[in-house]
């Protein structure tokens, strides 16, 4: 049989560069103090401090992780994300369908090896999704935090969002523990709803074969006060402590791949649908 060499993967052509952004230093990301985007940004997490409390995301705990709402594949889904621009994002102004695979190259330049840590950076927003289907952004997209217990001040903008939250006076829900024992877990901590949230609840009812690191950078990324900050460590028990690095390194993609260098996404879709049909394949119900 005759082999034809088809040279090298074209997919490889996109490879950001972590080490030397020219367009954008490190320290310029998450500005949350100025910017032609502040007042967006600002109203999106007022809407959200003031709103997501306890009961609100009780609420959403029961209208979305029973997984009723469509079905589709992930792919589908990920290219979904070209109708959002995400109002929470003080960085970038275009589709997050585009930051997608901007993360998930960033993984794949570094990580070779981890097929399913690249997985994971493509699909890490899709819960995002929600907002097409009616869902105000402010309980989609941005920075997550516990309720039930005090909102620390690593939370953004927590000096001046929070009046008008009825938890943040409440006698039960007030308190550095507020209703969770020490060292519970996180898995037993209501965090603001959001897409984090969503998608692991989605992964882990299609019975996908991410790596529990990889469920923990789904659920957790957005989950800065802890994973930046170190705050609500009195909330964690040790399984949580061993997968905060996997968080913390996925973080640095999530956040520094954010660049006006657009990939070519249909050059990128078959190596990642390969992935997606090892690890999420067909149809999933979301």
């Amino acid at each position: 049989m005759k082999v034809v060499n088809l040279g090298p993967d074209p997919s490889l052509a996109y490879r950001p560069n972590l080490e030397k952004n020219e367009a954008k230093e490190k320290e310029e990301y998450r500005n949350f103090e100025n910017g032609s985007l502040f007042d967006r940004v600002f109203n999106t997490y007022k809407l959200m401090h003031t709103n997501q409390t306890l009961d609100f995301v009780k609420q959403k705990y029961s209208e979305w992780t029973g997984c009723s709402h469509s079905q589709m594949g992930l792919m589908e889904a990920i290219m979904s994300l070209d109708q959002l621009v995400d109002e929470s994002d003080p960085d970038v102004d275009f589709p997050n369908s585009f930051h997608a695979f901007q993360t998930a190259e960033g993984i794949r330049k570094e990580h070779p090896d981890k097929d399913w840590f690249q997985l994971v950076g493509l699909i890490h927003d899709v819960g995002k999704m929600m907002a097409l289907w009616g869902e105000p952004q402010w309980a989609v997209v941005g920075d997550t935090f516990p309720v039930g217990c005090k909102f620390q001040n690593s939370i953004v903008f927590r000096e001046n969002s929070f009046m008008e939250n009825p938890d943040d006076t409440h006698p039960s829900y007030s308190g550095e523990y507020g209703i969770y024992e020490p060292n519970c877990g996180l898995d037993k901590v209501f965090l603001s709803w959001g897409h984090d949230e969503y998608l692991y609840r989605v992964m882990k009812f299609n019975n996908c074969s991410i790596p529990e690191e990889g469920l923990y950078m789904i659920r957790f990324h957005s989950f800065y006060p802890w994973h930046s900050h170190g705050d609500y460590m009195h909330l964690c028990n040790d399984k949580d402590l061993k997968m905060l690095p996997w968080v913390q390194e996925f973080n640095k993609f999530d956040l520094y791949t954010k660049t006006t260098d657009m990939p070519d996404v249909k050059m990128l879709q078959p190596y990642y649908q390969s992935l997606i049909d090892k690890y999420c394949p067909g149809v999933l119900r979301w």
